[in-house]
């Protein structure tokens, strides 16, 4: 089951589970869609994976699979994808 991270590990930008702009890698390492666009060029700066849409778990389920409460953020932000 996915954790649902509750902020963007680049920039720290609240993503809680019902938001549009939450995107994940296979790790589920999470950021939102503006780091992943503007600096990440698509891929994870942990694995190299590409980053996609993160699913949004209907209201009704996170009473009994609640969303992660831990944030988990780079300690340097995020690099620059390089070409």
């Amino acid at each position: 089951m996915l954790e649902l991270r509750p902020s963007c590990e680049c920039c720290n930008k609240d993503l809680p589970a019902e938001a549009a702009d939450a995107m994940i890698c296979s790790f589920e390492c999470t950021f939102c869609r503006d780091c992943t666009e503007a600096t990440l060029g698509g891929r994870c700066p942990n694995c190299g994976g590409n980053l996609v849409a993160r699913p949004i778990r209907p209201v009704e389920k996170l009473e009994k699979y609640p969303a992660s409460t831990v944030r988990v953020v780079r300690q340097d932000g995020c690099a620059p994808a390089t070409a």
